[in-house]
């Protein structure tokens, strides 16, 4: 999961269905969404299935996202093809229509620590994935 810049501006369908905006969840609620996705984000990593990895990004991000490139991150990093399955939630920041989940994430192969970055929002009424990466 490299850096990945991904265009982030309001539209009308980052709102969910009920009209909620994502921001105005409990940390509870929205940790109940993030940590399955990124649960999923960790174990297609280091599995290498790049079809299951962007499953859940927005179309925006699905779009950016260049298949050479993942699929040459997930042959040649190690970090990408060991990630620890117990990350430490480190917080949430909210602005706009969309909420960072941060974690800290460590490596099964390689000393350290590195910091996962999930970015969330509504398309379609759906929760998606609007950014992903460790650093």
């Amino acid at each position: 999961m490299s850096h990945v810049a991904s265009p982030m501006k309001p539209v009308s369908s980052a709102r969910g269905e009920s009209g909620v905006n994502i921001i105005e969840k409990t940390d509870e609620e929205i940790l109940a969404i993030a940590n399955p996705l990124w649960r999923d984000l960790v174990k297609y990593s280091n599995e290498g299935k790049y079809g299951e990895f962007v499953r859940n990004f927005s179309s925006s991000l699905a779009l950016a996202m260049n298949q050479v490139v993942a699929g040459h991150q997930f042959a040649n990093s190690e970090l990408a093809r060991s990630l620890s399955e117990v990350p430490d939630f480190l917080g949430i920041i909210r602005r706009g229509e969309h909420v960072t989940v941060l974690y800290r994430q460590r490596s099964t192969k390689k000393q350290g620590e590195w910091l996962g970055r999930l970015v969330l929002g509504y398309e379609n009424g759906q929760v998606r994935i609007f950014g992903a990466s460790i650093f």
